[in-house]
């Protein structure tokens, strides 16, 4: 079994803090950004200068969800990202080309890769046990989780922290335009987990996880689907909300319907709130806790009764993933 134990969020909505999802926040341009909060008790001041914004926010919510865990130290960090810390690389890059080589600053250098994030959050805790950064576009999140699951089930961790971090930049917004999505609203941010093989003061339970590349019609997710539920114990009809990595109602009817269910459960595409990015599966994750945890959602005026979510990804129409979660 797998256990969330502490969860944390920083996104384009108002869901680091006491009052997540305190009035919806729409995008008003291609790009949408991060509320950064006050970094101040999370984060040492003088340490935030030399902080991009990527490290900032991954930072800030991995305290919060060790917090939420009562965890000082995790057994082992795992991150999913699908760009890294882009702010940093197009900074050394620009100032290479700019300088001709030379003089260069080599700060944007050493926080340029994929795993400054994992590293840095190592660093604070003083934490030296396993470290992994996974970095494979739409599974980046997904392949940090299996990871994950695996090191609860073998044992190998107790206590595993993991995270999904991305940002956007103009320039990713024009790489995007370039092949082909100049319709998609580019989004960031930075979900943390605490993930456990004990509930001790569980959040939700993983129940299971698929994922599938380039499928070539809707059978092949709705197959896996399938097999998700019933290794899970779990029928179509007990899931009380359905989260959509996608806005139209194609993606819904090419494998909910197809089924064959009496009931349809509500379904709410989550990218509305964090548009879109290689990690989004990540805030989808945090968003269907918050769901099981608090008895909410958005667009719900009234609390209800939130027992099992569905997240159903898709990633540019190539990375499809599924996750399951329960109630403990």
């Amino acid at each position: 079994m797998t256990y969330i134990n502490g969860i944390a969020s920083i996104s384009p909505q108002h869901s680091f803090g006491n009052n997540p999802l305190d009035g919806i926040v729409s995008s008003l341009s291609r790009k949408f950004e991060c509320i950064e909060p006050d970094y101040s008790p999370w984060i040492d001041p003088r340490a935030i200068r030399r902080m991009s914004k990527i490290i900032r926010t991954g930072v800030a919510a991995a305290a919060l969800a060790l917090k939420e865990a009562g965890i000082e130290k995790p057994d082992a960090i795992v991150t999913g990202t699908g760009l890294g810390c882009i702010t940093d690389t197009t900074q050394f890059l620009t100032r290479l080309i700019q300088n001709k080589e030379e003089a260069l600053n080599p700060t944007p250098f050493i926080q340029s890769t994929h795993n400054t994030v994992a590293s840095q959050i190592a660093l604070l805790l003083q934490c030296f046990g396993y470290n992994q950064t996974y970095s494979q576009r739409g599974f980046s999140f997904e392949n940090a989780l299996h990871d994950a699951m695996m090191l609860l089930e073998e044992k190998s961790a107790q206590n595993v922290l993991i995270g999904g971090i991305d940002e956007v930049t103009d320039v990713t917004v024009k790489i995007f335009d370039r092949f082909g999505f100049s319709k998609a609203v580019h989004g960031e941010g930075a979900a943390f987990f605490v993930l456990s093989d004990a509930p001790m003061n569980a959040w939700a339970e993983i129940a299971g996880m698929r994922t599938i590349y380039k499928p070539k019609e809707s059978t092949q997710v709705t197959s896996q689907l399938k097999d998700l539920l019933e290794a899970a114990e779990t029928r179509m009809e007990d899931i009380d909300l359905i989260l959509l990595g996608s806005d139209d109602d194609q993606t819904r009817n090419s494998i909910i319907n197809k089924m064959n269910v009496p009931f349809s459960p509500p379904t709410y595409s989550f990218k509305e709130l964090c548009g879109e990015y290689s990690t989004a599966s990540s805030f989808a994750l945090w968003l269907g806790v918050m769901a099981i945890k608090k008895g909410f959602f958005p667009n719900r005026p009234q609390p209800e009764q939130v027992k099992k979510v569905l997240i159903y990804n898709r990633y540019f129409n190539q990375h499809h993933s599924l996750i399951l979660l329960k109630a403990c």
